[in-house]
């Protein structure tokens, strides 16, 4: 009879578990991530599990008093007193407004039934234990204590079912890995193309995809689809016959991640655009991030392409290092293959002139800043490497879109200005984001949590972030008291005035802020926002 009970109390924990359960799908089912948000989040880790042992041991108590020896009948209502109370805990700790909800995918659904498994057989071993040793022994006490906190250890046992499913997800993955592996093998005649770097890469996408698609049909992986399940799922369901070029987009935090991706896609050209501090938290050190990303370009065969985005630096250095067939696009007319002059930058995009040592071509984009210009510079090479007229990439370059939260313009009925670049600040993209802050009009405002994954450096970058935005703002509104003590020590750093420097908790007090400090033809600038597991 106490296995109602027992049942009961499973399913109870893995409802309450939804949260726990949501950080490990945000965190790529990665076990190392995963500890790192439960150790940044530890009381909101901890609460689903102790509000639920909580409730069982009162009801259990409870229950002791109203009726001396227990039947089937008190045993179901503990069971269903632990689901309807997982329900409730489970809905009360769950994010409230996630920025990347959890989805019920056929792997999530997966880890519940592995959880409902691995938990039951606990409690079930547990309670047999208790009951075989009588509930006066030494071990009977200890096996009875322990049902009644197992939910306590709710972060743990949620790890420990993603373990036990890992064999099972890698299994599965491998089947449709080796069919995606198929179907990009059978097409022959499909042009594929990697893109990888610190930052810029789903910025390059799709502009790259735009201007592409002047000539060839041409699929570009989705959103940040830029895992291999993510990209092998793309490849399953969207090629289709016409297609003649694919693009996909290669992310990383291990080593490795790149050439897992190119075993799958095999491209023929490799794009790089950036190496710098992203992910350090996994990475560790820039030199390991530039050998992961170059695994793009090792992976390339030998009549393969390898385009670069001049950053005078890192990127650089790998391009001198390449003896592929390769290119170099920049801002040096002196050095680079294709580079960008008469830049002009105002509310409704930029202009400038594509340089190649044969041509000039006259271009105008609805993108904002130096930065969006260097990732069209990129694309560019790709599409004069593949035969496209001057007119064909201008036409691309006219039709590009502003992408979602990156520089992107937002029209405001309320007359200000509203720039958001709120996908993953990294300190070369806030310096060209503050930039273009800096030269529009009217009261100038950031808003800001600052920067994260970024290990040790942290502090140290968030400290150079605020002095970049130090002469470029009027005023100053950081998200989060921790975080925010780097960025305001840089503000001060660069001069800003601290009476114009506000902390907040929330974006939405952000907001609350801004209403009453923004005036028709003032600018405000949102600049990173945290994902859900921060």
């Amino acid at each position: 009879m106490a296995v109602l009970l027992y049942a009961g109390l499973a399913a109870g924990c893995l409802l309450a578990g939804r949260l726990l359960i949501h950080y490990f799908q945000l965190e790529s089912y990665q076990f190392p991530g995963y500890l790192r948000t439960l150790k940044r989040n530890l009381r909101k880790a901890l609460l689903p599990g102790l509000l639920t042992a909580l409730l069982f041991a009162a009801s259990f108590f409870a229950m002791s008093v109203i009726a001396r020896d227990f039947s089937w009948v008190h045993y179901a209502i503990l069971a269903v007193v632990a689901v309807c109370g997982g329900f409730f805990i489970g809905r009360l700790c769950a994010e409230k407004k996630a920025k990347k909800a959890l989805i019920f995918t056929p792997r999530i659904k997966r880890l519940y039934c592995m959880g409902a498994v691995l938990f039951f057989g606990i409690l079930l071993l547990l309670g047999m234990s208790a009951e075989q040793s009588g509930t006066d022994s030494l071990w009977g006490k200890i096996a009875s204590v322990l049902v009644l906190a197992f939910p306590v250890f709710l972060p743990l046992w949620i790890a420990l079912a993603g373990l036990l499913a890992w064999p099972i997800e890698k299994g599965i993955s491998e089947l449709y890995f080796r069919d995606a592996q198929r179907i990009l093998k059978e097409r022959k005649d499909l042009i594929k193309i990697g893109i990888t770097g610190s930052w810029g890469k789903t910025s390059v996408k799709f502009i790259l995809g735009t201007i592409l698609e002047e000539k060839y049909h041409t699929l570009v992986t989705p959103a940040s689809f830029n895992t291999p399940m993510g990209v092998t799922k793309v490849i399953r369901s969207r090629l289709e016959p016409g297609h003649r070029v694919f693009v996909a987009e290669m992310g990383a935090r291990h080593v490795g991640d790149i050439k897992e991706m190119c075993r799958l896609v095999h491209p023929m050209i490799g794009i790089l655009t950036s190496v710098g501090p992203q992910h350090l938290d996994t990475f560790k050190t820039v030199e390991r991030v530039a050998k992961t990303k170059y695994e793009l370009i090792d992976a390339l065969p030998e009549d393969g392409l390898a385009v670069f985005a001049d950053d005078g630096d890192i990127v650089r250095g790998l391009w001198q290092k390449t003896t592929l067939d390769k290119m170099l696009s920049g801002l040096d007319a002196a050095a680079d293959d294709v580079w960008a002059e008469n830049i002009a930058v105002s509310g409704e995009g930029s202009t400038f002139d594509l340089c190649t040592r044969e041509q000039r071509i006259p271009c105008r984009t609805a993108l904002l800043g130096e930065l969006n210009i260097r990732n069209i510079l990129v694309c560019a090479c790709v599409g004069l490497k593949l035969g496209m007229t001057a007119e064909e990439i201008a036409r691309g370059i006219g039709k590009i879109q502003p992408i979602e939260h990156r520089l992107q313009l937002m029209a405001n009925p309320g007359g200000m200005t509203v720039i958001d670049d709120a996908f993953n600040s990294n300190i070369r993209g806030a310096e060209q984001a503050f930039r273009v802050l800096r030269d529009m009009p009217g009261q100038r405002i950031l808003v800001t949590p600052g920067m994260v994954e970024l290990g040790s450096r942290e502090e140290e970058m968030n400290r150079a972030f605020g002095r970049a935005a130090a002469d470029c703002c009027d005023l100053a509104i950081l998200i989060g008291e921790k975080r925010s003590e780097a960025i305001a020590a840089g503000l001060k750093d660069g001069g800003f005035p601290a009476e114009k420097i506000l902390v907040v908790n929330s974006l939405d007090e952000a907001t609350a802020e801004l209403r009453g400090r923004v005036k028709p033809g003032d600018t405000v600038l949102f600049e990173n926002d945290l994902p859900d597991n921060y």
